[in-house]
C-alpha cells in the first residue's frame, strides 16, 4: 500500500505529478466509488460522479492542507459531489426527494450491476427511506468501517450528533425490513 505522504510528495513535484495522481487512483478509486454508488445508488451516475471527484481533485490536490487525512478529504469531496449530484438530478426532474428516493429504489430491480441478494436489496431499500445525514452516516459507519471521528471530519458533524443518526437510522432500518418481509 502507497503511503498518502509519498503520493503528495509525488504530486508536488511537476515531474512526477501523473504518477502521483496515477497513484491515488489506483489507492482510493474503489473505496471512492463506493463511497457514491451507496449515495447516487445507479452505477452509471455514480461512473459520472467519481470522474467529477476525480477532477476536482486534479485540480485541488497542490492546495490541500493536510490539516486531515488525504482519504478523509477525498471522501468530503466525493460525499458533497454526490449530494450535488441528487440536488441536480431531483430539481432537473422536478420530483420530490421523496419520489427520487422511491425512483431509486425501484431502480435496483433493473440495475444489471446491482449484485446483491433480497436482503441487500431490503436494506439498500430501507437506506433510501432515510434522511440523507443518517443515510451517509449509516453507510460510512456500517459499509465503510469508519470510526465515527473519521466521519465527524468528513461531515463537519459533532461526533455525539453522528452517534445519534446512527442509531436512528439503525432502528429505521431494523423495522423497514421487519414490516417488509
Amino acid at each position: 500500500m502507497i503511503d498518502d505522504a509519498l503520493i503528495l510528495s509525488k504530486f508536488n513535484d511537476e515531474q512526477t505529478r501523473e504518477e502521483a495522481f496515477n497513484l491515488l487512483i489506483n489507492k482510493y478509486q474503489q473505496k471512492i466509488y463506493w463511497q457514491i454508488r451507496r449515495i447516487v445508488i445507479n452505477h452509471d451516475d455514480a461512473d459520472d460522479v467519481i470522474q467529477e471527484v476525480f477532477i476536482k481533485v486534479w485540480k485541488n490536490l497542490a492546495s490541500f492542507r493536510q490539516d486531515s487525512q488525504l482519504f478523509t478529504w477525498l471522501y468530503r469531496i466525493a460525499t458533497n459531489e454526490s449530494l450535488t449530484f441528487i440536488k441536480k438530478k431531483q430539481s432537473k426532474n422536478n420530483i420530490s426527494i421523496d419520489d427520487l428516493s422511491q425512483e431509486l429504489s425501484e431502480s435496483l430491480n433493473s440495475d444489471p450491476y446491482f449484485t446483491g441478494n433480497e436482503i441487500e436489496k431490503k436494506l439498500q431499500q430501507a437506506l433510501l427511506g432515510l434522511p440523507e445525514k443518517q443515510r451517509l452516516v449509516f453507510n460510512m459507519r456500517y459499509y465503510e468501517d469508519l470510526k465515527f471521528q473519521e466521519i465527524s471530519d468528513i461531515l463537519g458533524t459533532s461526533v455525539g450528533a453522528l452517534k445519534a443518526n446512527y442509531h436512528l437510522a439503525a432502528k429505521k432500518i431494523e423495522h423497514f425490513i421487519k414490516i417488509n418481509d
